[in-house]
């Protein structure tokens, strides 16, 4: 029994992946998803990925910036009723929201460890930079799912580990390109 603990998210060029969806979530050229030209194709990876899911992981701030909008969203219908774990030190089963399926409290990375011994399927992370950056450092990561925008944002928030000196190598499963400049990249970690 073991899970498969994937990443996935929106990415620029320089690997930031700091308010995707608007300026309001803190960084000031946030937006950079709704500024780049909508193809339904450059998306279907996400589509991809429900067949995959056997249950989210969040971090305290993403969990409270999905909790917010996804259990009543019709786009996110399919996820509803998922397990969540919810990586934080600090967040309450009080703070859990309710009718959004099982919901976990997962104290530790070592935690996570142990989830992933005990449990099967692949556990997708969304948004999260800073859990997935512990995550990686633990070598606790096994894919990548990356939509890769054609931006520059030179600082922000990043998921990949940027004072462990330690080289990972990625096999690449898949990739695609699109007219409007997205790059598909799902990479498997090789260990």
């Amino acid at each position: 029994m073991t899970s498969e603990l994937v990443y996935t998210g929106f990415i620029t060029v320089d690997g930031i992946v700091d308010s995707p969806g608007s300026v309001r979530e803190g960084h000031p050229g946030g937006g950079w998803v709704f500024d780049t030209p909508f193809l339904p194709e450059a998306y279907s990876l996400k589509g991809e990925e429900l067949g995959d899911t056997t249950a989210l992981m969040f971090g305290r701030r993403s969990y409270d910036a999905f909790s917010a909008v996804w259990p009543a969203s019709a786009d996110h219908a399919d996820y509803r009723d998922l397990p969540k774990y919810v990586v934080s030190t600090s967040i309450g089963d009080d703070d859990l929201v309710d009718g959004w399926g099982p919901q976990q409290i997962v104290r530790s990375t070592e935690e996570v460890a142990r989830l992933k011994e005990t449990t099967d399927g692949a556990i997708f992370i969304h948004g999260s930079a800073e859990l997935a950056r512990r995550l990686a450092e633990a070598d606790l990561i096994d894919r990548y799912n990356l939509l890769m925008f054609p931006f520059l944002l030179s600082g922000g928030k990043r998921i990949f580990p940027s004072d462990d000196l330690r080289r990972r190598n990625l096999s690449l499963r898949e990739s695609d390109v699109y007219a409007n400049g997205v790059v598909k990249l799902v990479y498997d970690v090789q260990r």
